[in-house]
């Protein structure tokens, strides 16, 4: 970016005397803009010169071309059509790139050398406002980050683990085209969590030269949201200033202290705040009228959802990185713009308080009720009227910003007219509800607004520059003006009578275009037949313009009068937009109320359409879910087969804190453990849910570790990322989370795996106490429910028939009886040949296990650090045999280094192991 407010300008410095006078006043811009493209005003194109033509040319495959000199050399320059220009910004936007855009402010027929510009907004990922440039149903936000060293940790806290330093993240966002304004802080273990919710599309920082503090932490977290498509932009230090941010909020809410919204004491939240305000107004060079509100939440106020759940529950976007199918895409049938914003944020952002879910469940439920004049759902005339209402949330932002146009306002206008009639649909719904007595009672139209926007014409221009803006009889001045241009068509038609019938020239005819004006034409067989007083104005291949001096009168007339009344017209539009600032508070709130009740609306809907029912809240804790479905799976598989979903119940409680979840793959292990976790989700946003029925209990957050993939960017292996993800679950994890565990162990060697994740199971079962769904192919695992007594075995379904297997996707007690592997890979396609030697591997494999009897307790609490008390082994004592048997062959196993076996070897090994265990001395 730019130099900011404050900042020492370098252009002050720099000599531009050797360049034209043009040139000299781009490159003082230029200067204040260094990092930033110049989109430079020079009549119909937006012009960009030297090292920024260059870049476009590459970018936006543009033409280059060189034009006169400067100082001495060739200007090289490129550009783009004022008309077009909003699909270049929205080509760079989408590149990362930000834009300066300079217009001519001055006036054109009293400016003594080049017209006056100057910058009157830079366009950035996190600052856009323009509706071509924004995506309808998600928010660019901007955010900024700061790390701020905690006062008083002892060496011995849990934030100097790793020799870390501890560390309190200040984060601050701005939606500019919503106005939406927030803080909140948070430690290194939360940081990746708030980047994943906000989602930014621009990320400021404090440059990494002059701050390195908390730059491995971030690192971490930044790459743990995987959004790549992000925008970093670094800004000097001196701006994430705490005092400098207070100060900067309380001018900007109008208050002496942010008491009143709980971010009083949040130095780290108030430097982040400095600097994002500080940039945001430098962008749109004037003060953020719109943001009048702040939203501090804390970690504590929402369900956690770190990133691996956010991407593992696919709830914006699926494993591919794709918009769909995931839960988002199946739920928003909203009707605005604004309502599917407001759906992705109760999606990403889902409360621990229930207070207000319950309020969301009440007002669907009446929604779904058949109206009070009987028929049809009472969400259905509530949709089909939302159908033709404006995006208020971002026009409200536009009026604010002085860049609405016309048809903006009068999509406004038509959006206050019909309140009355979606206040009585809302009215008419049966039903109690707190909720929707509250939005009915904000979708008031404001009369004042009303007023203000009948000056608009009834279909007005798309541009104010193009005239037609402003209705008939509003302003007297502006219809005099206008009556004069309009009444030039019949001046000109009378004009060209008068001339044929005095020059006996039939085809001659008066016209008029921007470039020339108003003239006379006469084609070549009638030039020997024009009178003395016609003067050339213009010569073509087959005819000849001419000027008289009435025509010529009559043109200084009628342009004087087109030119002042667009001037007028456009004063009056600037008028018009200085009334309506004074009620941006009531349409903000408005947009808010409109954007709620879409969001109801269309949740009644999927409700309705999809069959899903209301989630009933308990105190204590369980999670009992009978016919659960997975609302995405199942939606796909009708979309694409036609095909039924088997529905399953899980019931999680008090006795039952884990399930052991076994059975093939493909059998739908993974799809049982997600759609649990998300009809949980569902059900705390406000949403009803895909099951028979639903009670749940109080859940803080939502873990998951699911899937293997390398982060070779981060040097990671597929293990290490799985062990840092289950590090992380079960260092945070408590008695009301929901944890997801799939094949955990799966990325090292069979033993390692296997007691790993004993290990984990154990210490999620014991220590964390929290709501677990295992899934594993471990069979050994199976006998940890024996001694953990809240853990229960459960397995998916299939049955064999043949050398084939079908996979019944039912949930039902017991562990698996297999896996089923080699037929699985038989489905998938695997040569012939080679299912039939795995078939035979696995036999032998089978057999020898048979033998091996030796009873390793997986499962036993390692004793505490200092304790002398004894661990005994019931099943070795009472077999000693066996116990030395199986003793021999983890010796053996522990003596072996299997990379330096050759097949000889390793076959040698094998029946070795198998005289060990049948207790014979190995030869």
């Amino acid at each position: 970016m730019g130099v900011m407010p404050g900042a020492p300008s370098p252009a002050l410095e720099a000599d531009f005397s050797a360049h034209t006078p043009m040139m000299a006043q781009y490159l003082r811009i230029k200067a204040e803009f260094p990092d930033t493209l110049v989109f430079y005003r020079m009549g119909d194109f937006y012009e960009l010169f030297y090292d920024d033509a260059r870049k476009a040319h590459r970018l936006l495959d543009i033409t280059i071309t060189t034009r006169g000199q400067s100082a001495g050399e060739p200007v090289v320059m490129a550009g783009v059509p004022v008309h077009s220009v909003e699909g270049y910004l929205a080509r760079l936007i989408k590149l990362g790139e930000a834009v300066a855009v300079a217009e001519q402010v001055g006036d054109v027929a009293t400016a003594k050398g080049p017209v006056e510009r100057k910058v009157v907004r830079v366009v950035t990922p996190g600052t856009v406002t323009d509706q071509e440039l924004l995506a309808d149903r998600s928010e660019s936000l901007l955010v900024a980050l700061v790390a701020q060293a905690v006062k008083g940790e002892s060496a011995g806290t849990r934030a100097h683990v790793h020799g870390e330093e501890p560390l309190r993240w200040g984060l601050a966002w701005l939606g500019m085209a919503s106005g939406r304004l927030g803080v909140t802080e948070c430690a290194n273990g939360d940081l990746a969590a708030w980047l994943a919710r906000l989602e930014p599309a621009e990320l400021l920082m404090p440059t990494a030269d002059e701050v390195r503090r908390g730059g491995a932490a971030f690192a971490a977290a930044w790459a743990a949201t995987g959004r790549g498509d992000a925008v970093v932009t670094h800004r000097p230090a001196w701006q994430f200033d705490a005092g400098l941010g207070q100060r900067k909020l309380c001018e900007q809410l109008g208050v002496r202290s942010l008491e009143a919204f709980g971010a009083q004491d949040k130095p780290a939240a108030h430097a982040a705040a400095a600097a994002l305000l500080a940039y945001a107004q430098h962008t749109q060079s004037q003060a953020l009228a719109h943001v009048q509100s702040l939203e501090v939440p804390g970690t504590h106020d929402l369900i956690e959802l770190p990133p691996t759940t956010l991407r593992n529950l696919e709830l914006t976007r699926t494993l591919r990185g794709e918009d769909r199918p995931t839960l988002l895409w199946l739920l928003d049938s909203c009707r605005t713009g604004m309502g599917s914003r407001a759906l992705r944020q109760w999606l990403t952002h889902p409360l621990r308080d229930r207070a207000e879910a319950t309020a969301r469940h009440e007002a669907v439920a009446a929604l779904m009720l058949p109206a009070i004049d009987g028929g049809t759902a009472g969400f259905e005339a509530l949709r089909d009227a939302l159908r033709h209402v404006s995006d208020v949330e971002r026009i409200t932002a536009r009026i604010a910003l002085r860049q609405v146009r016309p048809r903006e306002l009068a999509g406004l206008r038509e959006t206050l007219l019909a309140l009355p009639g979606l206040r009585s649909a809302l009215q008419a719904c049966g039903g109690e509800s707190g909720l929707l007595r509250e939005t009915a009672d904000a979708m008031t139209p404001d009369e004042g607004v009303l007023e203000t926007l009948s000056a608009l014409a009834a279909e007005p221009a798309a541009l104010v520059r193009d005239g037609g803006v402003i209705a008939t009889g509003v302003d007297a001045e502006l219809d005099e003006l206008r009556a004069i241009s309009q009444n030039c068509d019949a001046f000109l038609l009378d004009l060209e009578g008068r001339e044929r019938a005095r020059t006996g020239i039939g085809n001659l005819r008066v016209q008029f275009n921007k470039v020339h004006g108003f003239y006379i034409e006469v084609t070549s067989s009638g030039l020997d037949r024009i009178p003395a007083d016609y003067q050339r104005r213009q010569t073509l291949k087959n005819a000849e313009r001419f000027i008289t001096p009435e025509l010529k009168a009559f043109e200084d007339k009628a342009l004087s009068a087109q030119e002042r009344s667009l001037a007028r017209e456009k004063w009056l539009f600037e008028q018009l937009l200085e009334a309506l600032a004074l009620h941006l508070g009531p349409l903000q709130r408005l947009a808010q109320a409109l954007a709620r009740l879409d969001v109801l609306a269309c949740l009644a809907e999927r409700a309705h359409a999809l069959q899903w029912v209301r989630p009933q809240f308990v105190n204590h804790p369980c999670i009992d879910i009978e016919s659960g479905r997975h609302p995405v799976v199942q939606a796909r598989l009708q979309e694409t087969r036609g095909a039924a979903f088997i529905a399953n119940h899980c019931r999680l409680d008090a006795r039952t804190k884990m399930l052991v979840i076994t059975g093939p793959n493909m059998g739908g292990k993974s799809t049982f453990m997600r759609q649990v976790a998300l009809i949980a989700l569902m059900a705390s946003i406000g949403s009803f849910v895909p099951a028979r029925t639903c009670r749940l209990g109080p859940i803080d957050g939502i873990y998951t570790r699911i899937g293997a993939a390398d982060d070779l960017a981060n040097a990671q292996s597929t293990f290490m990322v799985e062990m840092t993800e289950a590090a992380a679950i079960l260092n945070r994890a408590g008695e009301h989370s929901l944890v997801l565990m799939d094949e955990i162990g799966r990325g090292t060697s069979t033993y390692d795996g296997l007691a790993l994740a004993g290990a984990i199971a154990a210490h999620l079962h014991d220590r964390n106490r929290a709501f677990t769904l295992f899934a594993t192919h471990y069979f050994e695992l199976t006998a940890f429910p024996q001694r953990h007594t809240q853990a229960l075995n459960v397995h998916v379904s299939a049955v064999e028939s043949g050398h084939d297997i079908v996979f019944l996707h039912e949930i039902e007690p017991g562990p698996a009886s297999r896996s089923y592997g080699v037929q699985v890979a038989r489905l998938a396609g695997m040569p012939s040949a080679v299912v039939r030697q795995a078939r035979h591997t696995l036999e032998t494999l089978e057999q020898q296990e048979a033998t091996a009897q030796a009873q390793v307790d997986l499962f036993a609490q390692a004793p505490v650090t200092g304790s002398s008390a004894p661990v005994t082994n019931a099943g070795a004592m009472a077999d000693e045999p066996r116990a030395h048997a199986a003793r021999a062959v983890l010796q053996m196993l522990q003596d072996t280094q299997p990379d330096s076996l050759s097949p000889r070897e390793a076959l040698q090994l094998l029946y070795q192991l198998k005289d060990a265990a049948d207790g014979h001395a190995p030869g």
